[in-house]
Formats: structure tokens, sequence, C-alpha cells
């Protein structure tokens, strides 16, 4: 098995991430310093550590769906001191990470984990997991600029996948849009928001793949079923 595959399946981190850790030479195999990306090890022969610590048995897994509010950091720790998601998850005795990001200002439905496999299908823009968002813009939208966030709009990293909009309300200063994408780049529905000149004024995410918020307070959080987790694998073709 490849080492960022084993690190990641026993919940030390994404896979993306121990690629990293095992580039700046903080992993050993049986004592010795590996920076080689196609490292191959024998799960249960092989002796792998992280900063001296042996990371062995795979843990158990635990996938959580949490509504989370605005003024939380999807982040582990923050130099800056400002909460974050993990701080309402206090209960949770595993070392769980967020699966992707919401921004600091976003708030919406967040899975975490300490699956690194899992997190790689929800995170990864190959696997398609749709996400939708309800964000209110400032300004009256008109059907020009619906259809243009419709059939992909140009943005500084290129032009953006066909998205999903509709427009659920309007007042005489701002609308209420339904977005559904499949990227996942950085800050893109606000960016996408930008560009036809309507910024967003409030943004939360409402559903990822088929999971919604349905009966969760925002704060609050529930643990995913197997059968859900298997189903999640299966929107990204990895079942």
């Amino acid at each position: 098995m490849r080492l960022a595959k084993y690190l990641a399946q026993a919940g030390l981190t994404s896979r993306r991430h121990a690629e990293q850790l095992i580039k700046n030479g903080e992993i050993t195999v049986n004592g010795h310093l590996v920076t080689e990306m196609g490292t191959q090890v024998e799960p249960g022969a092989d002796v792998i550590a992280y900063q001296g610590r042996k990371i062995g048995n795979k843990p158990r897994m635990v996938y959580v769906l949490l509504n989370k509010p605005a003024g939380f950091i999807c982040s582990v720790n923050d130099p800056q001191g400002r909460p974050t998601v993990l701080s309402l998850l206090k209960d949770i005795e595993e070392r769980i990470y967020p699966v992707g990001r919401l921004d600091y200002d976003t708030s919406g439905l967040l899975l975490l984990s300490n699956d690194g496999e899992f997190t790689n299908l929800m995170i990864h823009p190959r696997y398609k997991i749709i996400k939708t968002y309800e964000a209110r813009v400032k300004g009256r939208l008109i059907q020009p600029e619906l259809d243009r966030m419709c059939q992909g709009l140009l943005l500084e990293d290129g032009m953006t996948a066909p998205a999903q909009v509709k427009l659920l309300f309007q007042d005489e200063t701002s609308s209420l849009l339904e977005i559904s994408i499949h990227e996942g780049r950085k800050r893109q529905i606000k960016r996408m928001c930008a560009a036809i000149n309507h910024p967003v004024l409030n943004l939360k995410r409402t559903q990822l793949a088929f999971l919604s918020l349905q009966d969760i307070e925002e704060g609050k959080y529930r643990l995913l079923s197997s059968q859900e987790v298997e189903a999640l694998k299966k929107c990204a073709g990895a079942v």
C-alpha cells in the first residue's frame, strides 16, 4: 500500500496532506526517514511513525454532519484566536478534520471526519459531489444574469462549470438565490456573484449530495449512518 494512503486510512490526515507530511520529512518507516511519494508499506509489518508516534491500527471512523454557524473557522486551530468548528464537537473523542471548508462568515452544512479516503472523495473536483447554497445577494437579478451563472462564468482561475441557479425571492434591494455546483474552488459562490456585480450579503450551504440540514439546529450536529456514508461514496463513484 502507498504510504500516503496508509496514513489517510489510519485517520492521521487527508491523503493530500499526508503527501505533504512525507515531502516535509515528518514520516518514518521502520525508523528510517521517508520522503519519496511512491513509498510502499506493508500494513501490520512495517512500523510507520509521525513525529515519533506510531501510526498503527485503523481507528474507529467517524463521520459528522454539522450545521455550522457563521463566526467559526474550518480549522483545527487558528493563530488569530477565532473559534473553530471543533469547539462545537467537544464530545467527539476521535481527532477529526473538516471535509472541505466553509468561510468564517458562511454557515450551513459541513462534514467532518477522520477518514482521509472519504475526505478525498468528497472534496476532489473529479468526483463532482453536488453542493447547494442559498445566497442572499445585493440588488435585483435579471434573467440574462441568471443565464450567465448557469452557463459558466470567467473568473481569474478560469471558466466555472455550468451551475444550477434558481431565483427564490426578490425585494427592492436584494435577491435570494439557490445555487448548486460540483466544483470546489476557493470562495467560488462569492466570486461568481461578484462577477455579475451582485455581491453576496449572506451565504449558507444547505445541501451536499442528498444530505440536508433537516432537524439539525445551528451549532448542532449528528453522526452519519453507515448507509449514508456508503451512499456518499456511491455518489463519488467509489462503490
